[in-house]
């Protein structure tokens, strides 16, 4: 959390710069991701389909590994649009940022991590977690709240009924657990299919599956860019709600066959179990509308987390006139 604030009091200082201006027709728009994961389809389809082109965009995607990074990027003119937990919106409004980072689609609407043990566990309880060393996520960010979140609902103490780690940096958690850090870890797909298959851990139960639906990764642009540039807004949330219907729409082979190419590196055969593990807990978002009620959600969640720093409107922090025109 200190760390992320440090970023965003340095960013918020710079001057903004929204928007990419194009040679032709094509509007181009610099989009920073959190982190590369089977979680975000939805995205990889609309680029590998061609979504974007047919809406006159040109995408220029970077992988900026950990919320802090993200929104740093957008917030200093680095990115047009973040892609990020929605938490982090609200930690800029707590900086008094004269320029806002505004949610203005929702890409997915459960937590997207899986417990994975080190080892085998026959007839998993929560309860087994008690006494163990779990390496956990970033403090303050969505995968580590939620996951406290559920704890709880277990009866469990994060702070004392388990060695909590989060000293390691978010890109670097996957590696370190296979290095031998911790008894059980929180990953994303397709990393946690992955280490089940070469052996280096086990997945025994689903974070969104336990916490339910919540407004978790959303695209972002600050105020600025929104006034500016409507409309290429309203164009790239068209082409990822088609997205979204085609991941809704077509089988976990299907989809997995579209998004390769941005996973070059994991086996067709995974990223069809992971696909199909988050289309059966629901995790991606069918339309790019964020709700009031998952709003809610968020801030209830980062208050039981003592994350949140104020009680921000709906209306202030999301933008629902973008997502409504998309579907029109």
């Amino acid at each position: 959390m200190k760390r992320l604030l440090a970023f965003l009091s340095v960013a918020c200082s710079l001057v903004f710069i929204a928007g990419c201006q194009s040679d032709g027709p094509t509007k181009t728009l610099e989009v920073a991701e959190v982190t590369r994961s089977v979680f975000y389809a939805p995205l990889y389809v609309a680029l590998s389909e061609g979504f974007f082109e047919e809406e006159d965009l040109s995408i220029e995607l970077t992988t900026t590994w950990g919320g802090d990074k993200t929104m740093t990027a957008l917030l200093s003119g680095g990115a047009d649009i973040a892609l990020v937990g929605s938490e982090t919106s609200i930690y800029v409004a707590g900086q008094e940022a004269t320029d806002p980072a505004i949610n203005f689609a929702a890409l997915t609407q459960t937590d997207g991590t899986f417990l994975v043990a080190r080892d085998q566990v026959d007839s998993f309880q929560w309860s087994d977690l008690k006494g163990t060393t779990f390496l956990g996520q970033r403090k303050g960010g969505m995968p580590q709240m939620v996951g406290e979140f559920v704890l709880k609902q277990h009866d469990i103490n994060p702070q004392n009924d388990l060695t909590l780690l989060q000293n390691v940096d978010f890109g670097n958690i996957p590696s370190a657990f296979a290095s031998g850090t911790g008894d059980y870890v929180q990953l994303f797909e397709p990393q946690a299919s992955t280490f089940e298959k070469e052996g280096l851990g086990h997945v025994i139960a689903s974070f969104g599956a336990e916490s339910g639906r919540v407004p978790y990764t959303s695209f972002m642009a600050k105020q600025s860019m929104i006034e500016k540039d409507e409309d290429a807004l309203i164009r790239f949330a068209s082409a990822i709600y088609r997205g979204q219907q085609y991941v809704e729409k077509e089988d976990s082979t299907t989809i997995a066959m579209s998004i390769q190419t941005y996973f070059e590196d994991t086996e067709l055969d995974i990223l069809t179990s992971a696909v199909e593990r988050y289309k059966d807990q629901g995790s991606y978002a069918t339309d790019p509308l964020l709700t009031e009620e998952a709003w809610a959600t968020l801030l209830a969640i980062m208050d039981e987390a003592g994350e949140l720093p104020l009680h921000v409107p709906f209306d202030e922090l999301v933008n629902t006139a973008i997502a409504s025109k998309s579907m029109e």
